[in-house]
């Protein structure tokens, strides 16, 4: 029987995907000839991408628009993004305990996985293209006492699921909002993740 998991969202939790995203829209206008206000869609990560791009392309381009920026992503984001304080550390202190890391994130699942095999993060298990309450069955699924994430909807996710959720402050949203969707334990980043996470795991048993 698999040991248990701790699942993770990936941007703004687990790496700061902000400015390869941003040169990846950026190039995408320049494709297309549709601007796309790239700062703008990077301070509110956490949709999934059609969402995003419905603000931007009629529906008769949409497909397009995701197929292009989709295509144009591994050259232009993968290199311009960083692990967050703490990340690498995190997925350590999990192994470290016998239990699996999961990475449940709205990103398209071949595109968060050129990030983590880009930067030396292993994981477990990754399922891609899910958002707030759609990522509690992968959580089930896969076994995750645990989520951690950096925005309102993973808070509901873990919920969903009933499991605790771990907040940082990483991303779009503060604690206060965090705490208000529903997190069990805030942190400004993963650096506090060891002793958060006994913290945590006590209030699944």
């Amino acid at each position: 029987m698999a040991a248990p998991a701790v699942g993770f969202d990936l941007d703004m939790t687990l790496i700061d995907t902000r400015p390869g995203i941003a040169a990846a829209y950026r190039a995408l206008t320049a494709v297309t000839g549709v601007y796309v206000d790239a700062e703008l869609v990077v301070s509110r990560l956490g949709p999934l991408l059609r969402t995003e791009l419905r603000n931007w392309f009629p529906p008769e381009r949409l497909d397009e628009a995701v197929e292009t920026y989709r295509s144009l992503y591994p050259e232009y984001a993968i290199t311009r993004s960083r692990p967050l304080p703490g990340a690498a550390e995190a997925l350590a202190e999990v192994r470290a305990r016998g239990l699996r890391v999961v990475v449940v994130t709205g990103k398209y699942g071949p595109l968060a996985r050129l990030h983590l095999d880009h930067l030396g993060m292993p994981v477990d298990d990754l399922v891609g293209e899910l958002f707030a309450a759609e990522k509690a069955t992968a959580l089930t699924t896969h076994g995750a006492e645990v989520y951690v994430g950096d925005h309102v909807a993973d808070m509901q996710a873990a919920q969903t699921a009933g499991i605790p959720g771990l907040g940082v402050t990483t991303g779009s949203h503060d604690g206060d909002e965090l705490r208000a969707a529903g997190a069990d334990l805030v942190l400004a980043d993963l650096t506090g993740f060891p002793q958060a996470l006994a913290r945590v795991m006590r209030l699944a048993l």
